[in-house]
């Protein structure tokens, strides 16, 4: 058995690996199981179910864990250094509030939660509770987004001129589905439109004013929306819906140079460099397009003149980059990632607010 980590704000600890326990049983948390076996420096000792033959279940397959019914039992078990919250979004905020209380320090899955007061009180609390919270933003942590947070440093394209992504996954309409359902958290917006909102916030910071729209879907919450994003100098514009599958990548486009996510970039496996203004067509194809495959596959072969590609393939679902990046700061006794601060959780969920607050297209 691994020794018990001690966690104070500021402290630090010699344990190697961080027990994790994680709220829920679905793909996201069966995914973070899988994914935090690649990490070196966490564990999973613990699954929180409301269903014992599901938690159960869950136990066996990632296991053995610690299955636990109850959140007040895990919140107080004292063989658990960090929980993962990957219950539907309405949950997230009682089961983070009663974990902070209690001193767990905690990783929530995106959204952190359903509103921008909601993400206030709870940054207020971790705060002054001293206790470690981040939101579950695994993208920021992907290789291919180091590669560009490193070239935008270096200037590698000069003058940033505009930025564009949009994230579009078609989804049949149905009431009772998590993705429209009020009840649920539903909504384009905080399913799909939180990740290009954290990648540009991560990147350049909160903007000078913004704008858009939405649409609605029958149940009212946001079938597709736009957002329109203003810096110094350049304009982001992103999306996201539910209607269709879109180009789903993210692109930023300089004075010499254009760096593209390559689709789906919410776990963008390739950065491409692209200086060949020629060549920009074959990385924007229609939706169901193959060909910056193709390009990619040519590039192997021989050199392209004007592009580079960065290949930042990853095994498994991508999620062991974040629970790393999680484990290292609260093993170092920090109370925030540097990465995914919960200031810009907030400022995406009021830009969210922003928008749903103006007319429905």
């Amino acid at each position: 058995m691994q020794d018990r980590a001690i966690i104070h704000p500021g402290s630090r600890t010699t344990m190697s690996k961080l027990r994790w326990a994680v709220i829920g049983t679905g793909t996201i948390a069966a995914t973070f199981a899988e994914d935090i076996a690649r990490t070196k420096n966490a564990t999973l000792v613990a699954v929180l179910s409301r269903n014992a033959e599901t938690g159960a279940n869950f136990a066996r397959r990632f296991g053995p864990l610690a299955v636990f019914a109850n959140l007040d039992a895990l919140a107080e078990a004292p063989g658990i250094d960090a929980v993962y919250i990957a219950s539907p979004n309405t949950a997230h905020f009682g089961q983070a509030k009663r974990l902070i209380t209690a001193g767990k320090p905690l990783l929530v899955e995106k959204p952190l939660v359903a509103t921008a007061s909601e993400a206030q009180t709870l940054a207020m609390l971790a705060k002054d509770s001293g206790v470690f919270a981040m939101e579950g933003l695994w993208t920021l942590y992907l290789p291919a987004l180091e590669r560009l947070r490193n070239l935008l440093a270096k200037q590698a394209i000069g003058r940033i001129r505009a930025v564009r992504g949009h994230l579009s996954f078609a989804k049949p309409f149905n009431a009772e589905s998590r993705f429209f359902s009020p009840a649920l958290g539903g909504g384009a917006l905080l399913d799909l439109g939180v990740y290009p909102l954290a990648v540009t916030l991560n990147l350049f910071g909160p903007p000078k004013s913004v704008s858009g729209d939405w649409q609605a879907a029958p149940t009212g919450v946001d079938l597709a929306a736009t957002m329109r994003l203003d810096y110094d100098g350049f304009t982001v514009d992103l999306g996201c819906s539910f209607l269709d599958t879109g180009e789903n990548r993210y692109v930023i486009e300089g004075e010499t140079g254009t760096l593209v996510l390559d689709a789906p970039f919410l776990k963008a496996a390739r950065l491409f460099v692209v200086r060949n203004k020629a060549l920009l067509p074959l990385l924007a194809p229609k939706a169901g397009g193959r060909l910056s495959d193709t390009l990619a596959k040519i590039a192997r072969r021989l050199p392209l003149p004007g592009v580079e590609i960065f290949d930042g393939s990853f095994p498994g679902g991508g999620l062991q980059f974040e629970i790393e990046a999680a484990s290292a700061a609260i093993l170092s006794g920090a109370r925030q990632e540097p990465r995914a601060q919960l200031s810009a959780s907030l400022q995406a969920l009021k830009i969210i607010e922003e928008i749903r607050a103006r007319p429905a297209s």
